[in-house]
């Protein structure tokens, strides 16, 4: 008989309940390590099938036994709100409610990145985080120096003079010891931002779609690493509005009898891959008279913000078809592909 296997997991141990039928089950409980789930590798069956809730360490999980078993279903925690809602909460509970969920194949399932794309996912996010510190240590300074009278812009400190010139101020000995510690700190950002981007750019190169993506003028090679991170397999998305609708650059609907109400995007999903959307798109508007054409189109109808949102929903269009169909532009500003992509 298959059985439909719930597993509860957590940081240091995971609980699975081995369920056959209603009131016939086992439940036992493993540690999150190499001897643990060695033990629970020898209990699985060729025909079980196991489903887990999308945590921290999933993906490590779902590795390390996706060989043993028939199939292997991570849980999308957003719509498995049978959870979160329960009034009865424990350990127990949580893995024979998604072992009988599995059981009547009511899984709702999330995407799971593979090995490659993990290890991107990874290496961006820490490059989020390093940008992100860099940012706030330069308008730490910007902070002193407006406490001190001092008028500075945002583009002061992307270069070497504009460190020297704060250095060089005379400020009073506790504003000059902080300017001095953060400078030293920002260089140092700056030196592992460059080292990341290298590592992203030798990695990003050997993914599927990473010379497509290139060749649509305003992606680099991190946004290109950051998309194909993030989309994975674009197969997996039956239509451009799915792909939308996974990064969040869709409008929330409300719908009662006969009004409807649309609201901000969602913001779901992926936010770095959303970012690196919008920060792509307005540079290709530069560059491309259809995208400048469409975004001062509904600039003058509805204003900048809705005009960049609704112009960065075309831009992931152009990038669902060209991965879809492995276009390269050979002239992206006038859609012109090279011949091998026709």
């Amino acid at each position: 008989m298959r059985r439909s296997i719930g597993v509860d997991l957590h940081k240091n141990s995971f609980r699975v309940c081995f369920y056959m039928r209603k009131k016939e089950y086992e439940l036992e409980t493993y540690k999150v390590r190499k001897s643990g789930l060695e033990a629970f590798k020898k209990s699985l069956k060729k025909s079980d099938e196991v489903a887990v809730e999308s945590t921290g360490n999933t993906g490590y999980f779902v590795r390390e036994i996706e060989e043993k078993v028939k199939r292997v279903r991570v849980i999308n925690p957003r719509q498995f709100k049978v959870i979160t809602m329960s009034v009865k909460k424990t350990d127990d509970e949580d893995a024979l409610k998604i072992a009988k969920y599995l059981k009547k194949d009511l899984i709702p399932e999330v995407r799971m990145p593979n090995k490659e794309q993990q290890q991107m996912r990874s290496l961006v996010g820490t490059r989020d985080k390093l940008v992100k510190l860099r940012t706030g240590l330069k308008n730490k300074i910007h902070n002193i120096l407006n406490a001190n009278g001092i008028v500075s812009c945002k583009e002061m400190f992307s270069g070497e003079k504009g460190f020297i010139f704060v250095q060089r101020l005379g400020l009073e000995d506790s504003y000059q010891f902080e300017i001095e510690l953060i400078v030293e700190q920002i260089k140092h950002l700056n030196e592992a931002v460059k080292k990341i981007d290298q590592q992203i750019k030798e990695r990003s190169e050997k993914l599927d779609g990473h010379k497509s993506l290139k060749s649509i003028k305003g992606i680099s090679d991190t946004g290109a690493a950051i998309f194909l991170s993030a989309i994975g397999d674009v197969n997996d998305f039956r239509d451009e509005k799915a792909l939308f609708s996974y990064f969040g650059i869709i409008p929330r609907v409300s719908i009662s009898n006969e009004t409807s109400h649309y609201g901000r995007i969602t913001k779901r999903g992926n936010k770095i891959a959303r970012t690196a959307l919008v920060q792509s798109t307005l540079v290709a508007i530069r560059y491309s008279p259809y995208l400048r054409a469409f975004y001062d189109k509904i600039k003058n109808k509805r204003g900048s913000g809705k005009a960049i949102i609704a112009t960065s929903r075309k831009m992931l269009g152009i990038i669902y078809k060209t991965l879809k169909n492995n276009w390269v532009f050979e002239d992206f500003t006038q859609y012109k592909l090279v011949p091998s992509a026709l």
